[in-house]
């Protein structure tokens, strides 16, 4: 029997692992957390299923001027039968707050994010993660008609963009702002992308608004 390569082992773990369950909404959350155990735990058994071992690096990083820790997860995949050979996950960062929990909450949040993106975990939630977006074609700079947007445990980033998009005024504008002011922070700094995502659209409304555009 032909013995697999690291990249045949990973993509059979791809093929096994299972879509990750959201948890139930508690303490007035707005939709159901994807928790980090259920990640962990339905990727490391499609891993070690397949002979694989995942460690993990941080690199952390106090970021002054937003008062917040930035962490960022290094994960390296061995083949448990020939150590030697490893794939490289890293990019996967999270904001924390510069406290006593803060740094080990986003160690969590960027290796989850390190464990979704290994695997091409899906929540079985449609759209809600981006996972259902049209991909990019091959050699092409265009994104897809619909830009994917990305996890969060505790904030409907879709509803946040909704209301900016439906605001008719810059009276309605500001009263939509000030009331989703505090979970723009919260995504400033645990979910830059979504952040970005929700400010883009905001930045575009403001701008329609007060040109006496109304779309």
């Amino acid at each position: 029997m032909t013995k697999k390569n690291i990249y045949q082992k990973l993509h059979a773990a791809c093929l096994s692992a299972k879509s990750v369950v959201k948890g139930q909404k508690k303490n007035g959350m707005h939709f159901n957390p994807l928790l980090h155990d259920d990640v962990q735990t339905t990727a490391t058994q499609a891993l070690l299923d397949n002979d694989l071992y995942v460690t993990c690096n941080y690199l952390t990083e106090i970021v002054p001027n937003i008062k917040k820790v930035m962490v960022v997860c290094t994960m390296k995949v061995y083949d448990v039968e020939d150590p030697t050979q490893h794939i490289l996950i890293d990019g996967c960062s999270s904001f924390g707050d510069i406290s006593m929990f803060g740094t080990g909450q986003a160690m969590s949040y960027s290796r989850k994010y390190a464990f979704l993106n290994l695997l091409n975990l899906k929540t079985g939630i449609k759209d809600e993660d981006g996972y259902e977006a049209k991909p990019f074609e091959e050699d092409s700079t265009e994104q897809s008609e619909e830009e994917p947007t990305y996890l969060d445990e505790t904030i409907d980033v879709e509803e946040m963009k909704r209301a900016l998009k439906a605001t008719n005024s810059l009276a309605e504008f500001n009263e939509v702002k000030d009331l989703i002011r505090k979970d723009v922070d919260f995504l400033m700094r645990n979910n830059l992308r979504a952040y970005r995502q929700v400010t883009d659209i905001a930045e575009t409304r403001e701008y329609q608004l007060t040109n006496g555009q109304q779309s």
